[in-house]
């Protein structure tokens, strides 16, 4: 039996993987070892019992005493702060899924890895912050690390074992977010609830506003050439407003393969779990008449000035990639929040990546975990201020 953990149990993938698991067999197929979540309490209890977890882990130590009590008269032992996630992380699973959104996934990622086995990964600040960290940890302890991302799981797919050496490019695809359509003009007014609607995908808040600003895709854009060790020029970025196309690699014959599928998450989460099988899922199947054209068109990045900026993330190498993401992610605490508007984000990011780039360090790739927590740190602090 297949032990298995989930950190982000309650976010929008971790919820999908919990389905999967739930319609995969349960606790008859399944030996659950850790759920962690955030604040919802009582969905991560739930889950807990249903999939007999030995341990339920919330991310705020001050929600303990709640966990505990919604635990009450089940085996699920309740933990609760960092030191807590980094346990659950060391606690022996075959297969792990990381899908804690933001930085705050890299301890328990890198401590999972650490312990072998399989790392489904769905947190992309990870490969952003640390991919050489990364990579490094999984040669060590022999794990393997599998995308979760829709893009990147994708991209493995279609790459299907070849050669890098075959590939002259890949492409990734974006819906455009909310706001493709909108005229320049209105960008600035935009409010935190227009951006957390998508057109397309049932997701968090955060990752849609994301996927707005296409942040989201700048991320996926440094992900994919830490994943797949591809150049930066070798990685491109569509605009495909029906997200049935997902990737594209583009071979030096001439000849290309595409991935498609409905823009539903399970069927990432479940190539990853069941891997190197593929196993029947819950997940619609295309239906291209019914969708009946695709269209595309190449991304203004007058609109989303955060592709650019991840091509200059990508030639800087170092701290870039850590700095990047924490600024990213003070600049949408700061909208959400309301203290700057949807079009100051990007160049509130890039002015924190002007900073700190001539600061001594900055172009070393960082090798250990608090290395990358110290550039996290003085991003937040730049992007703030």
């Amino acid at each position: 039996m297949r032990r298995i953990s989930i950190f982000g149990a309650t976010g929008s993938v971790g919820a999908n993987g919990v389905d999967l698991i739930r319609r995969g067999g349960g606790v008859d197929d399944y030996q659950v070892v850790a759920l962690t979540g955030g604040r919802n309490i009582e969905r991560l209890a739930q889950m807990a019992r249903d999939l007999r977890a030995e341990v339920a882990v919330t991310a705020h130590p001050e929600l303990l005493e709640d966990l505990r009590a919604a635990l009450a008269g089940s085996d699920v032992r309740a933990a609760a702060g960092e030191a807590a996630l980094t346990e659950a992380a060391a606690m022996p699973a075959d297969w792990v899924l990381s899908a804690i959104v933001g930085s705050a996934g890299l301890a328990p990622g890198l401590t999972a890895l650490a312990q072998g086995g399989v790392l489904a990964l769905a947190n992309k600040e990870s490969l952003v912050c640390a991919g050489g960290l990364l990579r490094r940890t999984g040669q060590v302890s022999g794990a393997t690390i599998l995308p979760v991302d829709s893009e990147h799981s994708a991209l493995f797919q279609a790459l299907g074992g070849e050669s890098l050496d075959s590939v002259k490019d890949v492409t990734i695809t974006a819906s455009g977010g909310a706001f493709r359509d909108w005229p320049l003009e209105r960008l600035a007014a935009a409010t935190v609830a227009q951006a957390s609607t998508h057109p397309n995908w049932a997701m968090g808040q955060r990752i849609t506003i994301d996927s707005a600003s296409m942040f989201n895709k700048a991320m996926e854009v440094i992900e994919a050439k830490e994943f797949f060790g591809l150049a930066p020029e070798q990685i491109n970025v569509l605009v495909h407003p029906e997200s049935i196309i997902h990737a594209i690699v583009n071979h030096i014959d001439g000849g290309s393969i595409a991935h498609l599928g409905a823009p539903d998450m399970r069927h990432a989460i479940g190539y990853a779990l069941h891997w190197p099988e593929r196993r029947a899922l819950p997940v619609p199947p295309l239906d291209l008449a019914r969708a009946g054209s695709l269209t595309f068109r190449a991304p203004d990045e007058i609109r989303w000035p955060a592709l650019r900026l991840a091509r200059e993330v990508m030639a800087a190498g170092g701290a870039a990639g850590a700095v990047f993401n924490a600024a990213k992610e003070q600049a949408l605490d700061d909208f959400i929040a309301g203290r700057i508007r949807f079009t100051d984000m990007s160049p509130r990011v890039e002015a924190t990546l002007d900073s700190l780039s001539a600061q001594a360090g900055f172009g070393d790739d960082p090798d250990t975990l608090q290395t990358v927590l110290h550039w996290d740190a003085l991003a937040r602090q730049e992007a703030a201020a």
